[in-house]
């Protein structure tokens, strides 16, 4: 620390000193100097979800702490890339400055300059132009990226899709596809000499059309799900409880034990 207060740095500037240092690859840290893009992405992904989770509890200490940490994942991947010489923390900033500049011209420009067609524009419409003059990225579905986890990026993929016009005018046609998806995989289920590879098919088609219903009523499916999930564990810890104070184990009881109990919960 005396190094780092000779240098009399503060905020940002300290953090990314920091990171130098523990890549120095003569005086910093073994594993932070041996990692890559590839190694640190699953981190970087853990993170996002962990400020997600502290906001569903309203924590805000944890709040504060774990978008530190997702800060952190930022800085690790500008330095990395600041190493190979193709940008800088300084580079990410300002495109990003950029960025919300140019799909918010409402707010950042002259009205005066501003003309019909710009205001008219809202953010996913300003997306949809920035994609179009990316040259990597190809189709309507180009840069939905593949690492997201499957449930939002079925979202996204359906998104994309809808704007063009390939979508249900309204809820019951995604209703009916997802009571014909149903119908489908329990058609193969159920079949004399089934197939994992189909089943596998049709629980896919159902899974997504799901979301797509969720899209249609205007709800993330990622929260919706985040919510279940959040049922399945209180009403599971009421089982657990009821079990422990009755001094009693899950061998020792019946699956129709447990579903009363299951329904206590409920009312609970």
């Amino acid at each position: 620390m005396d190094e780092l207060n000779t240098k009399n740095l503060h905020g940002i500037e300290k953090l990314k000193y920091i990171m130098q240092r523990l890549r120095d690859p003569k005086s910093g840290c073994k594993w932070d100097i041996e990692q890559t893009y590839e190694t640190i992405a699953p981190y970087t992904i853990e993170e996002a979800y962990e400020v997600a989770d502290a906001i569903n509890n309203q924590d805000m200490t944890s709040l504060k702490d774990e978008l530190g940490d997702l800060l952190l994942q930022v800085i690790y991947h500008s330095q990395m890339a600041s190493e190979h010489s193709v940008f800088t923390f300084d580079d990410v900033v300002d495109v990003i400055i950029d960025k919300m500049v140019r799909r918010h011209p409402h707010v950042f420009k002259d009205p005066h300059e501003v003309d019909k067609e710009q205001k008219s524009l809202n953010w996913e419409d300003q997306k949809a132009i920035e994609r179009t003059q990316k040259p990597t990225e190809r189709g309507i579905l180009g840069g939905v990226a593949k690492g997201l986890p499957a449930l939002l990026r079925a979202f996204k993929l359906q998104k994309r899709a809808a704007r063009v016009g390939f979508d249900w005018p309204d809820v019951n046609g995604a209703f009916d596809k997802l009571t014909e998806e149903l119908g489908e995989l329990e058609e193969e289920i159920f079949k004399p000499q089934k197939e994992k590879k189909k089943i596998v098919d049709e629980l896919g088609d159902l899974l997504f059309s799901a979301v797509n219903l969720a899209r249609k009523l205007e709800i993330d499916p990622e929260g919706a799900l985040r919510h279940g999930n959040i049922k399945f564990e209180k009403r599971f810890k009421y089982i657990e409880a009821t079990l422990k104070s009755n001094k009693k184990s899950f061998d020792e009881v019946s699956l129709g034990y447990m579903e009363s109990l299951w329904q206590e919960a409920k009312k609970e």
